[in-house]
This record gives structure tokens, C-alpha cells and sequence, in this order.
């Protein structure tokens, strides 16, 4: 999201979460990650950092997806993915969790690591220590009960990507990981934003370096059906790998002895 936009969003934010409804979440519901991955060593060399880019001098990149509106391109997200066998990691809120449980079985199915990303999107900057930590313990327990199962990750992505040391430290304490992203192809703003298939595809492609994290959206919002990001990621992933990159899981650098 670029900053005009995300200034403006912030502008709205706190609102927006104070008319949301967050789930009352106790301290014994939040359960802690498969096989121990909050406790490794690999997942707490990730704290402390927004890791807006994979440490690596290889030529590999990683693509995410951002989830917290409708499910309209995840169809066509997902053979796209799967004809290519590419690994994502997508990032769903726990609204969505909510009102989506057959899309979170559908991407867990298909083999994808699932993230965090807040229960309402809200604005991390402006809320307090206690209700940061309901936003992330809510949507955690919304992913569990939606049937994500393993594909749950100790990874987290705050809403607009607004972060700051102290929000981080939070949600490092609770078990996750920040993980950001290096370009948003901006495809989530749709042609009424004046965004196209080919500005999304260039947007991806200008930002490709070792390590680059990609992200890129499931729905529309507003309503919205038309997914230019679902419509791009053909052309994405084709270019990536025709300039020599590999993609790569988000979840190997939970590995002890990660290589990329």
C-alpha cells in the first residue's frame, strides 16, 4: 500500500475497530504452535525485526497472501498456484476465518502455511498493549476453530503493515514472528483505483531480489468481486521463475538448520 493510501486508511482505522466486534479470547484458549515452532531457535532469530526481506543472497523469493475481506479469487489463486506446485503462505484475519471456514480448510488442504493477521485488520499503532493482544489471541483462536489445523504458523502480519518496536515485541511475546513484505503488488485497489493486471505484474517484478516477500490480496473489498492479484499471479510467478528466482515456503525458515 503506498503511503498516501495508508495514511489514509490509519486516518479511519481506529474507528473502524472500535465498531468492529472482537471476540473475548482467555489466556488458556490460545494454544501454543505445532511442534514447538514458538520455542526454536529459528522463529526467535525472526523477533525483534518486521522482516520485510528474507536474509539470503540466493535467488529465491517468497509469495503471501493477505486475507480479510471475500474469498472471491482463492479458486483461481489456488490452480495457480497448484499447477505450478508453488508454496504461499497466506495471512487471513480471524473475521475472515469466521465468515470463511471452508476457504481456510481449502487452503490448508492444498498444502499452504496460514498466518495471522488480526482478528478486525485493525490499526496496532493505535491500540493499547491488552487489546493488541485480543486482536492476535481472537484471530489465532478463529484460524483453530476454522479448521486450519498444521497449516498454522507462529507468523504474523499487522494490518496496513503499520508497525512500530513496541507492537513487535508484543506480538514476539506471544509467540509469533512479524513477518512483512518486501512489495504489495497493489492489485487490491482494482481498476477503480486505477490499478491493472499488467501495473500489479510490473509492481511484483520491479521489487524482485533474493529474499523478496511478495504480497498480494485473495479478495476485493467493498463488495467487490473482480481479484486483479488472482488474475496477475500467473504472469507473476512465470516471470519470477523465467529470471532465474525459485519460490520458496515461508515455513522453512522455521528450520533448525535452514537453508534456502
Amino acid at each position: 500500500m503506498n503511503r498516501r493510501l495508508l495514511g489514509a486508511a490509519a486516518a479511519l482505522c481506529t474507528v473502524l475497530w472500535v465498531l468492529s466486534v472482537v471476540p473475548a479470547v482467555t489466556a488458556g484458549a490460545f494454544s501454543s504452535h505445532p511442534a514447538g515452532a514458538a520455542d526454536s531457535k529459528a522463529l526467535r532469530a525472526l523477533f525483534g525485526s518486521e522482516n520485510r526481506v528474507i536474509g539470503t543472497r540466493e535467488h529465491v523469493v517468497a509469495v503471501t497472501f493477505n486475507a480479510a475481506w471475500n474469498d472471491a479469487g482463492l479458486d483461481r489463486i489456488l490452480a495457480g498456484l497448484a499447477h505450478r506446485h508453488v508454496p504461499a503462505t497466506f495471512f487471513l484475519t480471524g473475521d475472515f476465518a469466521d465468515r470463511h471456514p471452508a476457504a481456510v480448510r481449502k487452503i490448508a488442504a492444498a498444502g499452504h502455511g496460514l498466518g495471522n493477521h488480526s482478528y478486525s485488520h485493525a490499526c496496532f499503532t493505535q491500540l493499547n498493549a491488552a487489546d493488541s493482544r485480543r486482536e492476535v489471541r481472537a484471530a489465532d483462536r478463529a484460524l483453530r476453530m476454522a479448521g486450519a489445523g498444521g497449516a498454522l504458523t507462529p507468523f504474523f502480519r499487522f494490518p496496513y503493515s503499520e508497525t512500530d518496536p513496541t507492537r513487535i515485541r508484543e506480538v514476539n511475546g506471544l509467540g509469533f514472528a512479524d513477518i512483512e513484505f518486501t512489495t504489495d503488488t497493489n492489485g487490491w485497489m482494482g481498476t477503480e483505483g486505477g490499478m491493472t493486471v499488467d501495473h500489479a505484474v510490473r509492481r511484483a517484478l520491479e521489487a524482485l531480489r533474493p529474499g523478496a516477500i511478495l504480497q498480494l490480496h485473495v479478495g476485493a473489498p467493498e463488495g467487490r468481486t473482480e481479484v486483479i492479484d488472482a488474475q496477475a499471479l500467473p504472469r507473476i510467478l512465470d516471470a519470477v521463475t523465467g529470471r532465474g528466482y525459485r519460490v520458496i515456503d515461508l515455513r522453512s525458515l522455521l528450520a533448525p538448520d535452514r537453508t534456502t
